[in-house]
């Protein structure tokens, strides 16, 4: 079966002109928007002008956006730790942020051990944002998966070695053509002896990498669910169909498309 192909030099919404996805093809270019969800004809700006006056608004800065957060109160709130508990018992969270989190998911979805997903927000200082908010890269969110496991069937170990090998942890709010702090390398732990695996796991990477790696571990703080037609992204075939497998150990490449 063919190998996994790292996630850096996967091809991402961002990297897609609209004329290669007619053909097929994914020619890059930086200078394209990432998919968001679908707008009428003509409300494209609109959408835009509301986002930013969104994030202003929920910052406290004024804009006229919504109501939600706009107090150091919901600030705080967002910078809390994750309360949520796992839904199946005896469970472990972990969290990751690795790029993308549509292909980062798919990665995970496929750990052998792993019950369930979430792809969302973290690490901000907004509180309940949404994708467009995340997007402007001022909310100082991330783009995180929450993966759910069993620990007697993965172990935490595991999920390290996945994250490391699925994207490049060497480069500062980048992956790939996906470029912003919504992009950074981070591992979010739940407990003193996941931060202590994961810095562990770090000191060994280093080893073998020639450059610095710039991966932050920090607690897991408050995670917003994303939007429902961000979850399983490519498992559902994402905008055009193309549904790609989640099944336990499977090997395909994994293609990042909008």
């Amino acid at each position: 079966m063919p190998p996994l192909v790292p996630l850096h030099l996967l091809p991402s919404p961002a990297s897609l002109s609209s004329s290669s996805l007619r053909l097929g093809v994914s020619a890059l270019s930086s200078s394209h928007r990432r998919f968001l969800a679908p707008t009428a004809p003509g409300t494209a700006s609109a959408s835009r002008g509301l986002a930013a006056m969104s994030w202003l608004g929920k910052l406290g800065l004024g804009g006229g956006g919504s109501p939600r957060a706009s107090d150091a109160a919901a600030a705080a709130l967002a910078q809390g730790p994750d309360e949520d508990r796992p839904a199946a018992p005896g469970n472990e969270f972990a969290q990751f942020g690795a790029g993308c989190f549509w292909g980062v998911e798919l990665v995970f979805q496929r750990v052998p051990g792993v019950t369930r997903t979430e792809v969302g927000y973290s690490q901000g200082a907004v509180h309940d944002p949404a994708y467009e908010d995340v997007c402007t890269g001022a909310t100082g969110h991330n783009e995180v998966v929450r993966v759910q496991y069993d620990p007697a069937a993965c172990k935490y170990d595991d999920l390290l070695d996945t994250f490391w090998t699925k994207h490049d942890p060497t480069t500062p709010n980048r992956q790939g053509n996906d470029v912003g702090s919504q992009y950074r390398s981070g591992i979010y732990y739940y407990t003193p002896e996941q931060e202590k695996t994961a810095r562990e796991s770090l000191e060994r990477q280093q080893k073998v990498l020639n450059r610095k790696i710039v991966t932050e571990i920090l607690p897991a703080k408050k995670f917003y669910r994303a939007e429902e037609y961000h979850q399983q992204y490519l498992e559902k075939g994402g905008r055009f169909g193309f549904k790609q497998s989640a099944d336990k150990g499977c090997n395909d490449p994994i293609r990042c498309y909008g």
